[in-house]
């Protein structure tokens, strides 16, 4: 039986004295898309930083395809195969689109079709019309989708998207998500904080949700579409798009 792409197992986590994540456990299957929800402050993005090696676990295990990587450098684990599409998009602003992509650019893949230039702007066409242009005078939504093509960049077994539709126009969220959708239909391991929950529930075969740094939710993600008590309870009103 194959490993899962990415499993947490008991990870208890802290910011210096303060405990955040408490016991979190859970697994995204080879190809599959797992949402992570919660409420702001819940713990999804300290979740997220703790398996890119931002933090390290003081407990607990976390294994990508099987082989554990607590604790390890961010630079190592992104080696290893974990793209991050961090909050806040933090694209390198005096470099063009293009030389956005190049300098993310990771080779000795064993993908039968590597991610290249021409393949983000096949996924993105509204950056292949903006390669030459300063990346720091794009919009707001062409900038999220240069993080997402940027992470795709280093081939990333596992790839974190880290609230990829804030403060994004609906027509652009319709665009992330279509995108989100083909990388899942390529066989792409995705992990997904979203508070739109709606977006994420559309993609995700799985979700957990997070409440103040506990699982209090961990099943398939059609399970939650009919939950409106625990949505309600855990997760309060999401805004609209």
């Amino acid at each position: 039986m194959a490993p899962d792409a990415l499993s947490l197992t008991d990870v208890h986590t802290y910011y210096g004295d303060s405990h955040i994540l408490h016991g979190v456990s859970f697994s995204l299957p080879s190809g599959g898309v797992l949402a992570l929800l919660g409420r702001n402050g819940a713990g999804k993005t300290t979740c997220i930083s703790t398996i890119i090696g931002f933090l390290r676990p003081r407990e607990g295990q976390i294994r990508l395809f099987g082989h554990p990587i607590a604790g390890q450098t961010p630079e190592r684990i992104a080696l290893l195969g974990i793209g991050l599409v961090p909050q806040g998009r933090r694209i390198f602003p005096s470099l063009t689109v293009r030389e956005n992509l190049i300098v993310a650019r990771q080779r000795g893949t064993d993908r039968v079709r590597p991610w290249n230039v021409e393949r983000v702007f096949d996924l993105f066409p509204r950056l292949r019309e903006r390669h030459a242009q300063f990346a720091g005078t794009l919009s707001g939504g062409e900038q999220q989708m240069l993080a997402i093509g940027r992470a795709l960049m280093g081939n990333p077994r596992v790839l974190l998207l880290d609230e990829p539709s804030e403060g994004l126009a609906p027509l652009i969220v319709a665009e992330v998500g279509r995108a989100m959708k083909r990388l899942k239909e390529e066989g792409q391991s995705i992990v997904l904080v979203e508070q739109n929950r709606q977006l994420a529930l559309d993609i995700a075969d799985r979700a957990v949700i997070l409440n103040t740094g506990r699982c209090v939710f961990n099943g398939e993600a059609s399970e939650l579409e009919n939950n409106e008590e625990l949505v309600a309870q855990h997760l309060g009103v999401y805004r609209a798009h």
